[in-house]
């Protein structure tokens, strides 16, 4: 039975790379010469980690703290404000939400933007907007849309031939209530297998990633290379794919080979870390997720996503206990997130490797949506509080968001744009849309917001349209 099990995996894999490949189109940059040279002379970075907060982190309960109002049973749900209160932080006049103190302690090297706003896609639902933050376009989509990361893979390439160029780590599909939702936009789209995630579901056993299963021999691991091999060779794409559609799907093979065989696989091997290091990270998951990263930027990696992980209901989605489980998410975060910036700045990488920060959207005690863009509510939210369970923000909110900047070329020491004092703590000044996030982070890499493929005989950008532009007061 585990037999026939592991067989059906296998065709399984097979069948979904095959489809991947035949959606793929022959990428060729749409850009001169002239004109990608210009923005790869104006590169800071070569490298990116998003820490992805999965879930809808509120803003006024992490980064952009409001006055604080303790729970009290008989409270009014309209008097709850920030439910911690804030800290100071090592910039003068800036301040966090508590149980952020050790970020507080790093802001010194980094950019905080409290005008990030969510797009208007009509009722909210999470996946919808973490398929916008992570491919730029607002669903639906009559293409393939590539994740931020496979196009940075795809105009970068990998900086170590046998490191994957676009890693993601943390999120599991099994079990999970959006798992086909997940895997829609994390793929490699219209670029092609090669450029897909390096999925590293449990950063716990990141080892496994790189060894063949237990209790198979080596000679066992090659036969089953080479029978993949024959079964691609019959498979779709090398039947009606294109010259590119095969390579693509043969150097996707080859570059999981090489990196199952290079010196590199030894850094997603946490248990080499140093004692007192893994201690610092381990929080959990996303802690340790947060030093994998480290160790995979080291050897060379481009593009890595941490997330703390979207589970509908649980994690950063609090549609209750928002108080109690903000106060969680904190306590995974804080250090992990704080050493990895001081890791990276003692190793020397820190300038050349940008730290992102994200949430799909933040969260409002009373208003779903935006203030002058109301969708139907999706909590139910007393009026009077008499349970700490309704205590928090709980309904989501696109009107503001925190993002987080290190390293990679951001400003050190600068917060961006404000927020209102009053509920619903909207943006009053310009906002920073998800197109002009991307399109700096694309400029921080020397990549243009133009750089697209034609597909489907049109063209298909990095940002929407190519209509992105790079918010240059971020950049230091």
């Amino acid at each position: 039975m585990a037999a026939d099990r592991s067989r059906r995996d296998f065709l399984k894999t097979a069948s979904a790379a095959t489809l991947a490949s035949l959606a793929a189109q022959r990428p060729g940059s749409l850009l001169g010469q002239e004109e990608l040279e210009t923005a790869r002379r104006q590169a800071k970075a070569d490298a990116v980690i998003v820490l992805w907060m999965g879930g809808g982190m509120a803003h006024a309960e992490t980064f952009d703290p409001k006055r604080h109002t303790p729970f009290r049973p008989g409270m009014k749900a309209d008097d709850v404000e920030s439910t911690f209160p804030s800290v100071p932080t090592v910039v003068d006049g800036l301040s966090l939400s508590a149980g952020l103190e050790r970020i507080g302690r790093v802001m010194d090297r980094g950019t905080l933007i409290r005008t990030h706003i969510a797009a208007d896609l009509g009722a909210i639902l999470h996946s919808r907007h973490q398929f916008h933050w992570h491919t730029g376009y607002e669903p639906p989509v009559s293409v393939a849309a590539p994740h931020l990361g496979a196009w940075i893979a795809h105009a970068l390439g990998p900086q170590n031939p046998a490191v994957p160029a676009y890693i993601d780590i943390g999120q599991r599909y099994e079990g999970n209530g959006e798992a086909e939702e997940l895997k829609a936009f994390q793929t490699g789209g219209v670029l092609g297998t090669e450029f897909g995630p390096f999925r590293v579901p449990n950063p716990t056993d990141a080892v496994a990633s790189v060894r063949p299963p237990a209790g198979m021999t080596e000679e066992r691991f090659r036969n089953r290379y080479a029978a993949y091999q024959k079964l691609l060779a019959a498979s779709p794409v090398n039947s009606f794919g294109s010259d590119e559609q095969k390579e693509s799907l043969l150097r996707s093979l080859e570059n999981a080979d090489r990196l199952l065989n290079s010196e590199a696989s030894r850094a997603f091997d946490l248990s080499t870390e140093d004692p007192a290091s893994y201690d610092t990270y381990n929080t959990g998951r996303f802690g340790l997720g947060c030093l994998l990263a480290r160790r995979l930027v080291e050897v060379g990696a481009r593009y890595v996503e941490v997330t703390s992980e979207y589970i509908p209901f649980l994690n950063w989605d609090t549609h209750d206990n928002g108080h109690t489980r903000a106060a969680e998410m904190k306590q995974q975060i804080d250090a992990p997130i704080a050493q990895l910036v001081l890791d990276l700045e003692a190793r020397g990488l820190l300038d050349g490797t940008l730290i992102v920060l994200a949430s799909e959207f933040s969260r409002s005690v009373l208003v779903e949506g935006k203030a002058d863009k109301l969708v139907p509510n999706q909590v139910d939210q007393p009026n009077i509080i008499n349970e700490l369970a309704h205590f928090g923000h709980h309904r989501h909110f696109t009107g503001a968001g925190s993002v987080l900047l290190f390293g990679g070329g951001a400003k050190q020491g600068y917060v961006h744009g404000e927020t209102s004092d009053e509920k619903p703590y909207t943006s009053i000044t310009p906002p920073v849309t998800v197109t002009d996030l991307h399109a700096t982070i694309c400029h921080l890499l020397g990549i243009s917001p133009r750089y697209g493929i034609l597909t489907e005989e049109r063209p298909f950008y990095v940002t929407q349209d190519g209509l992105g532009k790079p918010v240059l007061d971020l950049i230091g």
